[in-house]
């Protein structure tokens, strides 16, 4: 099962250069991301959420637009409107993401110039990089499924 991190962030381009320092460790392929979600509240209180597509959701398209494929064959309109639907429902319980609801109250919480980011990082993740990756940046954990002393490593490392 995944892990969960969300943290904020005062500045508001924290959380978008945190995820750039984790995007760049992931490649070492020590560290494995299913989903993230960046959100930024401006000074006026204007939020914007950039949630990136799951994994779940990629392979939903993937096995969708097979399926579509080989039914488009026999039931051309059929092929489409079947392949969608089972796309999104294989997206759906192959992983779910980010729960929208979750990231929404956390934007509601944040002071103007604020900014979060959540992470759902892949079993098997060296999560002592993303500690690391993260360091650079002052913010407070919201919410974690990590380890007790990750979350505490976590802590420090963003005073």
């Amino acid at each position: 099962m995944a892990d969960f991190l969300a943290v904020t962030f005062d500045g508001a381009e924290d959380a978008t250069k945190a995820l750039r320092n984790v995007r760049a460790i992931q490649g070492t392929d020590r560290v494995g991301l299913e989903d993230t979600a960046v959100v930024l509240k401006d000074a006026d209180g204007k939020v914007t959420i950039h949630n990136e597509m799951s994994s779940g959701t990629e392979t939903g398209a993937v096995i969708g637009a097979a399926l579509g494929g080989l039914l488009f064959v026999v039931f051309p309109v059929a092929g489409l409107i079947g392949g969608a639907v089972a796309g999104g429902l294989v997206g759906r319980s192959a992983a779910p993401g980010i729960d929208g609801k979750f990231v929404n109250e956390v934007a509601d919480d944040l002071p103007p110039g604020g900014s979060a980011l959540f992470l759902q990082i892949k079993p098997n993740s060296d999560t002592g990089l993303i500690v690391r990756a993260l360091g650079d940046f002052k913010g407070r954990v919201r919410q974690t499924s990590l380890p007790d002393e990750v979350e505490k490593a976590l802590d420090d490392s963003l005073r």
